[in-house]
């Protein structure tokens, strides 16, 4: 029976993780779903299935997903291989495979005097070097890239957006980070320096994490302390957007007072990373997004999107629920959902035969089974409890 490799703590760290350069809202999805019987909610994980999904899927990234080189869809960039190469290390595959050596040989030629690891000539400097930091940290269990990983922590502290970028703290793009270059600063990327920041060891109270906690909160529909900005006046849902920077925008478009809708993918994100940045969940703003989650609980797509991005909501689903503690999930209706058992389900019956995952709605390159592989192994790694908890 196959086990996650250096799970993260269960108490308290996402993406999920949107590749495409296309910004432009979705029209607003209107979803529903009739209730799911109870008696057809899996309540457990069958250990079988979920080891033959994990195994196939393995499979299909060593023998036919990567390349001679070692990459994986480089033609999208670096991030690919990236996802890909740390699905296989949270499944067991170690340092010495074949597969991972390959794979880690290839990142390695990107990481740059600057200390970031990125491509000649990249816009995605803070997204390739934040995935790529986490394959590096979840290779490190003998300190041997302990210096690629204090590179990679000072290049992306480096380029949020903060006070270096001419930024104060009452502008809605402070704390952030984008995609890399110019771009400005958004929640997908911000949930993955986040992740990049606490794999290369920083805490809750480190200041880039700190800095990168108020633009989290900023994107959430929720008016406190924390969030005095127009949007959240305008949709207390509690939920979570892609960026209140540069105006402000939301991939499920708007609502007709001008508030931006709030989406599944985004308010996992957004959840993730306050967990990971010290917010208890006692907190309101945990409390609101916990409240919208559980009036939009679904695996049969990504709240608020369709099956839009619905293999990265996955990957943030079990990341966030998983940083979050609970096994079980209580949804508006009171049902308590086995939310691992469920997911698990769901990613099985979607495994094509020859173990990979694709998704038939292209958008954000989900239509790429390299891709879209690499998020399902890395949201099945959350999925099997650890042992002896």
């Amino acid at each position: 029976m196959s086990v996650p490799k250096n799970r993260p703590v269960k108490s308290l760290l996402a993406a999920s993780l949107a590749i495409s350069m296309c910004f432009t809202p979705l029209p607003a999805v209107v979803w529903a779903e009739e209730a799911e019987p109870a008696a057809a909610r899996p309540t457990e994980i069958d250990p079988g299935k979920y080891d033959q999904a994990v195994n196939r899927g393995v499979q299909f990234l060593m023998n036919q997903g990567q390349r001679p080189d070692g990459s994986y869809s480089s033609q999208s960039g670096i991030g690919i291989t990236s996802i890909c190469t740390l699905g296989l290390l949270r499944h067991g595959r170690t340092v010495q495979d074949p597969a991972v050596v390959k794979g880690m040989d290839y990142l390695k030629t990107f990481i740059r005097e600057d200390g970031g690891i990125y491509a000649d000539g990249s816009i995605h400097r803070n997204y390739e070097t934040a995935l790529t930091a986490l394959v590096f940290a979840e290779a490190n269990a003998d300190g041997r890239y302990d210096d690629v990983l204090k590179g990679a922590d000072t290049f992306l502290k480096g380029i949020q957006w903060d006070e270096d970028e001419g930024k104060s703290k009452d502008d809605p793009a402070y704390g952030g980070a984008g995609y890399g270059g110019h771009s400005r600063p958004d929640l997908s990327n911000t949930n993955f320096l986040i992740d990049a920041l606490k794999a290369t060891g920083n805490g809750p109270e480190d200041e880039a994490m700190q800095k990168a906690l108020m633009f989290v909160s900023r994107c959430q529909n929720l008016e406190s302390e924390h969030n005095q900005f127009e949007f959240a006046q305008k949709n207390s849902d509690g939920g979570f957007y892609y960026t209140i920077a540069a105006g402000g925008s939301s991939q499920a478009g708007e609502l007709p007072n001008g508030g931006l809708r709030s989406y599944g993918s985004m308010t996992y994100a957004g959840l993730k990373s306050m967990i990971y940045a010290g917010v208890e969940k006692d907190d309101p703003r945990i409390v609101a997004a916990i409240g919208w989650l559980s009036k939009n609980y679904s695996l049969e797509q990504n709240p608020g999107m369709g099956d839009a991005g619905l293999y990265y909501y996955y990957h943030t689903f079990a990341k966030a629920l998983d940083a979050y503690g609970e096994d079980a999930f209580e949804t508006a209706d009171g049902i308590k959902h086995n939310w691992r058992a469920e997911l698990a389900a769901e990613l099985v019956q979607r495994q094509a035969e020859d173990g990979s995952w694709a998704n038939k709605n292209q958008r954000w390159l989900e239509g790429d089974a390299n891709l879209v592989t690499g998020y399902s192994l890395l949201a099945l790694s959350y999925l099997r409890p650890m042992e002896d908890e």
